[in-house]
């Protein structure tokens, strides 16, 4: 299919914003697969706010051009879907939705990913998907911080149940 100019020019743009604002990349290999497959991947990306797009190779070279997603660049051959996490909330979505139906569809092939500009090979690819969200985030932070007082309540306990039996 030939894309005039102006096409190019509106997908170039809306990639790149797209990159400007996402806290993480992913970038697949999906030959072969079928489009019930790739509608129910676009489903999936929808439901956890990834920004999804099918993109000519020079284009998404082009679109990546001054973002911390420029990395990428070199993993950009052949039939490429790209994944772009968008939400502060969960950085690490797009690798966790492609590792997920990775695992579902052996003909998708993830190839690369990218978060805070550095470069994930495939078999990297659980370092971003195991990011947490802000939810997980905030209950692991809760929890490292009620250890001390629980600890320290404990203590107090034990001291007082102590004192009483020394007591009677």
């Amino acid at each position: 299919m030939t894309l005039r100019l102006e096409d190019k020019k509106e997908i170039v743009a809306a990639v790149n914003e797209a990159a400007s604002t996402a806290y993480s990349a992913v970038v697949a290999d999906y030959r072969g697969l079928t489009v019930a497959q790739l509608t129910k991947l676009r489903v999936e990306a929808r439901n956890a706010g990834v920004y999804l797009r099918v993109v000519r190779n020079t284009l998404a070279k082009r679109a990546f051009e001054g973002t911390q997603f420029d990395v990428l660049n070199e993993t950009l051959t052949g039939p490429t879907i790209i994944g772009m996490s968008t939400s502060e909330d969960d950085m690490g979505a797009a690798a966790r939705l492609f590792q997920d139906f990775a695992k579902d569809n052996a003909k998708f092939e993830v190839k690369s990913a990218a978060f805070d500009g550095k470069l994930y090979g495939a078999d990297e690819i659980g370092t971003i998907a195991n990011l947490p969200n802000l939810h997980t985030a905030l209950t692991m932070l809760a929890s490292v911080l009620q250890a001390p007082v629980s600890k320290f309540g404990r203590l107090l306990t034990a001291l007082k149940e102590k004192q009483e039996q020394e007591a009677a």
